[in-house]
C-alpha cells in the first residue's frame, strides 16, 4: 500500500487560511495532531480535515479549541485578513 500524498492547503480561501491557523497555533502550543484531537474531543480524521481545509470547526468547538491552544479570545483563531 502506498501512501497517501497530502494535497497542500488553498491558502486563496478562507478555509484554507483558516486550516493554516489552525495548524500553527496547534505547533505554537506544542501539541501534536492526536493529542489536540483528544484534548478538544474531536477525532484525529476531524483534525486532519481542520488543517487540510475541508471542514471548518462547528461554532460551539471554537472555545475549546482555544483553551487548548492557549488563545485569549476566540476570535484570534481566525485568520487575520
Amino acid at each position: 500500500m502506498t501512501p497517501r500524498t497530502r494535497k497542500p492547503v488553498d491558502t486563496d480561501t478562507y478555509s484554507g487560511r483558516f486550516a493554516e491557523r489552525l495548524k500553527l497555533l496547534r505547533t505554537k502550543a506544542k501539541l501534536s495532531p492526536e493529542e489536540a484531537a483528544w484534548q478538544i474531543g474531536v477525532s484525529v480524521t476531524t483534525l486532519y480535515d481542520w488543517e487540510a481545509g475541508r471542514v471548518i470547526p462547528v461554532l460551539e468547538k471554537f472555545p475549546k479549541i482555544s483553551e487548548v491552544y492557549n488563545v485569549k479570545k476566540t476570535k484570534d483563531l481566525l485568520p487575520n485578513e
